[in-house]
């Protein structure tokens, strides 16, 4: 109940767009579309959608420079998508550093968690690439791009104040030492934690390495796009493939937006949505059936792959809930007095 102010907000979104879902839908006729649908592409898009975590596990282990095994890193990958689905916060990316810090021979849990902010703020700028690409030709009103436009600058913003940081990262513990003086605990923590942090970013320095992890997010988000295009060919056979791209933007930013655990709620408005508005309001149920279908293999893939990591390792997910907490309480600095 504590941080009731971090969950209520995302919590009344997801509620709100719940409730539209069930208003508008009729589920007799997403039924029927589900029996409808062509299963030979809802197959393939199966397998694409093994084949993105396969290759998202290699965007990651190319920001980590190589040094955990592919094996530990993928595994470490559904984990982290697994938590997301289930529990609050995203706990899913701090799971992600925590569990990957306890298996790699020698990485820092600060020194991996900024790896996931730098993949995750690309995300963001693929995303509104992708949908400021579609957009023209779904809507076709003028400044309609903007809003793309303004989360493309501020991801990007924020990519060249961690580069600064990290080309300049004696001179930061410096301000933080200097003016963190007054409270030691404080002091001790952060400047640990700051050291491992920037120890991170330095991949923002190392041109080579970033071209290639460049290269497999690329590949990865046209594996994504493959995939969401052909399941919704597999609901709407007179799909093109801008829808693709439409859904594939709309539902980055659905999952983006605060929510209960796994976007419930955020993730099926906005790729119900995006169809209806592609393919009409007499398609609202159909178009629920498609992002219905496209959880369904978010839930798959994370749970194949993060399932068999927590097997593996002889944990669950409330005992993996209870170490994150435990975590952030511990690592809480304490004023001194």
């Amino acid at each position: 109940m504590k941080d009731i102010k971090r969950w209520l907000p995302g919590a009344l979104v997801s509620i709100a767009l719940i409730v539209a879902i069930l208003y508008f839908v009729d589920f007799q006729t997403m039924w029927d579309s589900v029996r409808a649908a062509d299963y030979r592409l809802l197959l393939g898009s199966v397998i694409l959608s093994f084949a993105w975590m396969l290759v998202r596990a290699k965007v990651w282990q190319t920001l980590l420079r190589d040094r955990p095994n592919y094996k530990d890193v993928l595994l470490t990958t559904g984990e982290g998508y697994l938590l997301n689905n289930f529990l609050p916060f995203r706990l899913g990316e701090l799971g992600r550093a925590f569990l990957l810090s306890r298996k790699s021979g020698g990485m820092q849990f600060g020194e991996i968690l900024p790896t996931i902010f730098i993949e995750r703020a690309v995300d963001l700028v693929f995303s509104a690439v992708i949908f400021l690409v579609s957009l023209p030709y779904v809507v076709g009103s003028d400044g309609s791009e903007r809003i793309g436009y303004i989360v493309g600058v501020i991801v990007l913003v924020g990519l060249v104040f961690m580069y600064i940081l990290a080309r300049n990262n004696q001179w930061a513990l410096d301000i933080f030492h200097k003016f963190s003086a007054r409270w030691p605990s404080l002091q001790k923590f952060g400047g640990s934690f700051l050291e491992s942090f920037f120890q991170g970013l330095g991949v923002l320095t190392d041109g080579w390495l970033f071209l290639r992890f460049l290269f497999w997010m690329t590949f990865d988000w046209a594996i994504a796009l493959a995939a969401y295009y052909i399941i919704t060919l597999a609901f709407f056979p007179q799909a093109e493939v801008i829808w693709g791209f439409f859904i594939l933007g709309a539902a980055a930013f659905g999952g983006a937006i605060p929510s209960l655990p796994g976007a419930v709620g955020t993730f099926e408005g906005a790729v119900a949505g995006a169809l209806t508005l592609l393919a009409g309001e007499q398609a609202a149920s159909t178009a629920l059936a498609v992002a219905l279908t496209a959880r369904l293999y978010n839930y798959i893939n994370s749970g194949v792959i993060g399932g068999l990591g927590l097997m593996s390792e002889g944990q669950t997910l409330s005992g993996i809930y209870r170490q994150l907490m435990n975590l952030r309480n511990k690592d809480q600095p304490q004023e001194s007095e």
